[in-house]
């Protein structure tokens, strides 16, 4: 966990140093905590066999963290689910191919035959392929709390891919049942690290704190009003004795009647908003003094 926070807090400065990525990654492109029940009673993103099998991938590479294995398999293939060319046969338009997408020539520097697999290893076979996952990101340096980002940037060469994953990493250490409309949510808004805040931007180029809410919902086919004070007032409310989960909203203002702010939760007490004129959509803080209340939109 303390290795994830270490990458998100000032996630939007690897912007300075994606030069010196490309001169030290190694590789190619190769494309938590006890569950608790998804909000709603929704399907959570990850099925139980996956949820085991990335657990137990990750465990052959002291120090990598489960979500952040997890993270990739499910945005490069929802967790094998995806119908998308390159999944389950043949390759998609860059080459790639299986559930973690590789592309050839990198998945038989790394292939690994993990238990219940198949020999010789096959990226298509699910567990072939994530425990071939694990392999490569050790290898790249995923296991150390500094290489980490670099290890997560040579599994696909994209500083949005950096921020995706380790958002949704994020999000699954704290709830390993996290539901396919809260990680659409969480993906959307990571994808907009870095993008100026501008009052009352809606996108796609810069946003205001309650425009990026109701574009990430929007993503993920919620509908919410337009501006703070509404958003809040839609609700559902999270009672104050609940634990604030991944994919709430996070309200701040000096009065129920009086919201001026919000932000998404990610985790560990950190939301993804757009904070102010001059900023940029950031990691802040999620708590403190400010705070009006918590929903639960999704």
């Amino acid at each position: 966990m303390r290795r994830l926070l270490l990458l998100l807090v000032p996630l939007f400065l690897l912007l300075l140093l994606l030069p010196l990525f490309a001169l030290v990654a190694a590789g190619s492109p190769a494309g938590g905590t006890t569950a608790t029940p998804g909000s709603h009673g929704a399907t959570p993103v990850i099925p139980p066999s996956w949820l085991t099998l990335y657990r137990e991938a990750a465990a052959t590479c002291p120090g990598l963290d489960w979500s952040v294995l997890a993270a990739i398999g499910t945005i490069e293939s929802n967790s094998g689910q995806s119908g998308a060319p390159g999944v389950a046969r043949g390759h998609n338009p860059y080459g790639a191919e299986g559930p973690m997408q590789f592309e050839p020539s990198t998945f038989a520097a790394f292939a690994r035959t993990g238990p219940g697999g198949v020999a010789p290893p096959n990226p298509y076979d699910p567990v072939d392929a994530v425990y071939s996952a694990a392999a490569m990101l050790c290898a790249d340096g995923a296991g150390g709390a500094g290489t980490l980002a670099r290890a997560i940037w040579s599994y696909n060469h994209a500083l949005a891919y950096v921020e995706e994953v380790s958002t949704l990493a994020l999000a699954l250490d704290n709830n390993a049942a996290l539901t396919t409309t809260v990680a659409t949510v969480l993906l959307f808004a990571a994808a907009r690290l870095g993008l100026p805040y501008r009052w009352g931007g809606t996108g796609p180029g810069a946003y205001d704190c309650s425009g990026l809410v109701q574009a990430a919902f929007r993503s993920a086919g919620v509908n919410l009003p337009r501006v703070a004070q509404d958003q809040y007032g839609t609700g559902p409310a999270v009672p104050g004795s609940a634990a604030v989960e991944p994919g709430d909203l996070v309200f701040f203002g000096s009065g129920a009647d009086a919201v001026e702010h919000v932000g998404i939760y990610a985790g560990s007490g950190l939301m993804i908003d757009a904070p102010h004129t001059g900023a940029v959509i950031r990691f802040d803080p999620a708590g403190g003094s400010g705070v009006v209340g918590v929903t639960r939109p999704a």
